[in-house]
């Protein structure tokens, strides 16, 4: 296992962070603030038996990250890399076929958290990001993902193909965004299935794009010729979900 930044910043954050069972070491609270949000993270807090500190607007700037901390800042047990191994366990104790996203380096810490939040939302069992050219788990994709990142495995591996043969040999199939690929409403996406988003603006590297089954497009009726990685990652997420709802 490994670990990544011990702050979490945002008001949402916080309390699902409380919600999940995480153990919170310390709170830092704009001193002032009572409003209903705040005033719920406090209550968690006393039951929770944690120490809380009041403190002035610049020392939570200093401590913030990306400087949206909304006026409280939790120092908690750091966010932990999951195995390839928990995710299939997560399917599995849910007596699931597992549904994985496989994300080919994402860059952008907003898009990574808006793909994990999607990935929670939309029932997949994890995600799988690789240890280079990437961005991991920053204080930022714990805020983006309004608090899924407590719920949802994410592992690192040095290898994404290597990862992908291993899971095609535990029976899971792959489909990449693609937009010369067929149209997803075409393709079926029920089963073990690993969906694969590539980077914001290279796309699926071709290495790991020849190592998916499928290659799937999006309807697109613009002049843009692409969409937003997290966009497209809950498009095809949730045509999973209604094929799968579909088949029932």
């Amino acid at each position: 296992m490994s670990y990544t930044e011990s702050y979490i910043e945002g008001r949402n954050a916080v309390i699902e962070a409380f919600r999940s069972g995480k153990t919170i070491d310390k709170l830092f609270i704009l001193d002032g603030l009572q409003d209903g949000p705040i005033m719920t993270i406090k209550r968690e807090a006393k039951k929770h038996d944690v120490i809380v500190k009041y403190v002035d607007k610049q020392r939570l700037d200093h401590m913030s990250l990306e400087g949206k901390h909304q006026g409280v800042i939790a120092s908690c047990s750091a966010y932990e890399y999951a195995d390839v191994d928990d995710i299939l366990k997560a399917a599995e104790d849910k007596n699931e076929k597992p549904f994985i996203f496989i994300l080919d380096e994402i860059e952008d810490p907003h898009n990574l958290g808006a793909i994990i939040r999607t990935a929670h939302q939309a029932g997949a069992h994890g995600v799988i990001i690789p240890k280079d050219r990437a961005v991991g788990l920053t204080s930022t994709v714990a805020r983006t993902s309004a608090g899924a990142l407590n719920y949802i495995p994410v592992a690192k591996v040095t290898n994404l193909g290597r990862t992908m043969e291993e899971l095609k040999d535990k029976g899971l199939w792959f489909a990449c965004a693609d937009m010369d690929g067929e149209l997803m409403y075409n393709t079926d996406l029920t089963g073990a299935i690993g969906i694969v988003i590539g980077n914001e603006g290279s796309g699926v590297r071709p290495l790991i794009r020849e190592k998916c089954d499928f290659r799937v497009s999006i309807p697109m009726k613009g002049s843009i010729d692409s969409l937003n990685a997290s966009v497209a990652a809950g498009i095809l997420a949730y045509e999973v979900v209604r094929q799968n709802m579909m088949k029932k």
